[in-house]
């Protein structure tokens, strides 16, 4: 199986807490005797990639907002992705992965051909899709890529997609075209005025306002503080704000408790009772906080790995 939901019995549905998991979030199946082939690999903006990842079962099972647990080789950390596109008729998903950390940069040395070891989901609860009428999807960044997969579907759902996308520059602008097909109308913003309208993409959300007045509904993915100021722009017109919180995510199951965060003064488990959360309940600055708790860790590890393939290709030459 590719990775993809298999039964279990019911007591393999209850973590470590107590707390009964979703369908989507219930231990799966390790594949066994099998990898995940790399079809595509293309290099989007400086250290972020596309992969486009055989695994048919997954292709056909992901809804939009849900992701995968990838882990490149035996010695590799599972780390969790959002499912940026899928192709069932072809048997893929399209992975969209920006390099920060040891992890990250290991996966960007794997040759197009070369294959992951594990990739494990769809994990997480589905975004619900509805026809609501006008519903803005605001991507900042790396987060334009899994806003992809909900701006197509709220989009075959009838809405009226606006989709606005930030980014520091042109350069790190990413996934424009595939985001106008998924899009009704698409407004471009970056810091240093490059490309596009210079402006922050909560300055565009509010001109939007102004000119057509209160949307349906905002979605907004991207850096913490740009959703944090997005739900905040969203909060007097009382529009309805979802956020997706998926940064934060460790393991993916809910057993390690790494993406806890505070929605409406209660603990919510991203991997489980999100990725998406109301903008207006989340807390923030603690999730800011819990996202530096390991960043000397995380760097002394890309430090050591760097260090590694500096010696390897010393040695090569």
């Amino acid at each position: 199986m590719d990775g993809v939901f298999a039964s279990a019995p019911p007591s393999a549905h209850v973590n470590q807490r107590g707390r009964t998991l979703s369908a989507a979030a219930q231990t799966p199946k390790a594949p066994t005797g099998r990898t995940f082939r790399i079809v595509k690999k293309t290099t989007l903006a400086p250290k972020v990639t596309r992969y486009v990842v055989a695994a048919p079962e997954i292709a056909r099972a992901r809804r939009a907002g849900q992701f995968v647990i990838v882990r490149v080789d035996e010695q590799g950390e599972r780390i969790p992705l959002t499912i940026a596109d899928a192709d069932a008729a072809a048997g893929t998903i399209t992975l969209v992965v920006q390099e920060v950390g040891k992890t990250t940069a290991v996966m960007a040395l794997q040759p197009e051909g070369g294959t992951f070891l594990d990739v494990v989901g769809p994990l997480g609860l589905a975004t619900h899709i509805e026809r609501l009428g006008t519903v803005v999807c605001i991507g900042g960044g790396i987060g334009i890529a899994p806003m992809h997969p909900i701006a197509q579907a709220l989009k075959a759902a009838g809405n009226q997609v606006i989709s606005i996308l930030g980014a520091r520059t042109k350069d790190l602008l990413i996934m424009e075209e595939e985001m106008r097909r998924a899009s009704s109308e698409v407004l471009v913003c970056t810091d240093d005025g490059s490309y596009g309208k210079k402006a922050l993409v909560t300055d565009v959300l509010n001109d939007l306002i102004a000119r057509q007045g209160k949307p349906d509904q905002v979605l907004a993915i991207g850096p913490p503080i740009m959703m944090k100021f997005v739900a905040k722009a969203t909060l007097p017109h009382k529009i309805p704000t979802l956020v997706s919180l998926n940064a934060i995510m460790v393991d993916g199951t809910g057993m390690c408790g790494g993406c806890r965060v505070t929605v409406g003064g209660k603990t919510k488990f991203v991997c489980v009772d999100g990725p998406e959360f109301d903008g207006h309940l989340v807390d923030f600055d603690e999730m800011m906080r819990r996202q530096r708790f390991y960043g000397e860790q995380e760097k002394a590890a890309l430090a050591r790995h760097a260090t590694h393939e500096c010696r390897l290709l010393g040695g090569a030459a």
